[in-house]
């Protein structure tokens, strides 16, 4: 991401903290949204941001819901989970938000959740996987699947698609995602008849990875699973194949940065990942979403934009249907969603306030996500 895009969308940040002091207009429904707009993770909070904004705009274009203009109030957690809880903290308390959007990182979410909780504030979480986000209580939502999906998903097509018999794990020990992901990819790789022959740990910003990546070498797995995000896969990526490793590695949708491609080059192609959509789906939805978000930011919205418009799209929906624009009136009005048409497909909230939808399986060819199959709930 340029550093110009960067300093805009910080810019855009700083303005909405700067007006914070103005009454506040009761014309106009405000919507929070964190996410990490700088940091290590950066492209998943601006990939995010965009398909919220490009949402807001459609609905204002169209007069907004109910007479009234949706005002998207935007804060940087720059990747930090105390940064996440202050932020939810502000929105509420001095922005006084309706409801938020975030986060990305399941980590952050946990960190922030407790506070729209605690303040009756519901919180739509677009991409936060880990099962622990929307058991904090009943604010607290998500639009996409969950880990125990995610893991099944990769475990049935590394059994069944890439015939894996063993199979070795590389985990971020201080990432909620990371190791719910692999408990979950473990059992059910199991269940089918593998084996996970090693488990090497790591820590979100670790450089160096080759100390991991010979003892699991010298095992010589079918397969290596890294359930972790983009800047340390990359790196793996690139040095797995500086060791010879040349097996398929896989991971989850915490790769989906346009950056492990600028990190891991060559090294990422015949990887694979689970994913919320694939770009290259033929469905009208889903080609519509892609050419207005091309149209808009001159690029293919990945995984993470997707899920933000979803994420906003299913809130604009509930606007339309609660009775007002309380706490409890609005989380009624999302606990409702049902066979609600987003852009990743049907999208019902459950009893647990987790989002029954389909998945995907990507394959990276050329430095390019490539469609390899899709899997229903």
């Amino acid at each position: 991401m340029k550093t110009k895009k960067l300093w805009v969308v910080a810019a855009l940040v700083l303005f909405s903290v700067g007006c914070k002091s103005k009454p506040k207009d009761e014309n106009e429904i405000r919507i929070g949204e964190f996410g990490s707009m700088t940091g290590t993770e950066a492209t998943f909070g601006i990939s995010t941001h965009h398909g919220i904004e490009l949402v807001i705009d459609e609905v204002n274009a169209k007069g907004g819901v109910n007479g009234k203009k949706l005002k998207l109030i935007s804060l940087d957690d720059q990747g930090k989970s105390e940064e996440a809880q202050l932020a939810v903290q502000r929105m509420i308390t001095q922005d006084k938000v309706h409801v938020i959007l975030g986060e990305v990182a399941s980590s952050r979410s946990l960190a922030a959740a407790p506070v729209a909780q605690r303040y009756k504030i519901p919180m739509i979480s677009p991409s936060s996987t880990n099962p622990k986000v929307t058991e904090v209580g009943d604010y607290i939502f998500r639009v996409c699947f969950t880990d125990p999906f995610q893991g099944k998903i990769i475990a049935k097509f590394s059994a069944e698609d890439l015939k894996a018999k063993t199979a070795a794990l590389l985990i971020d020990t201080k990432s909620d995602y990371s190791v719910g992901l692999a408990e979950f990819f473990k059992k059910t790789f199991g269940e089918l008849g593998g084996k996970v022959i090693i488990e090497q740990n790591y820590v979100g910003g670790d450089i160096d990875f080759k100390g991991q990546l010979t003892a699991i070498k010298s095992k010589k797995p079918d397969i290596i699973v890294v359930p972790g995000y983009y800047t340390e896969a990359g790196l793996i990526l690139k040095q797995a194949r500086e060791l010879g490793l040349n097996m398929p590695v896989l991971g989850g949708d915490g790769w989906d940065s346009p950056k492990l491609f600028e990190i891991a080059g060559k090294s990422a192609n015949g990887s694979y990942i689970s994913n919320h959509y694939s770009s290259e789906d033929k469905d009208p939805r889903v080609q519509a979403f892609v050419s207005s978000f091309k149209a808009r930011f001159k690029e293919i919205p990945d995984g993470l934009a997707v899920m933000g418009y979803d994420a906003a799209l299913v809130l604009v929906d509930a606007l339309k249907r609660a009775k007002s624009l309380s706490g409890p009136d609005l989380k009624d009005a999302i606990a409702q969603t049902k066979n609600f048409p987003a852009v990743t497909g049907l999208i019902t909230i459950d009893k647990d306030r987790n989002a029954a939808k389909p998945a995907v399986m990507l394959k990276i060819e050329d430095n390019n996500w490539k469609f390899a199959t899709r899997v229903n709930p």
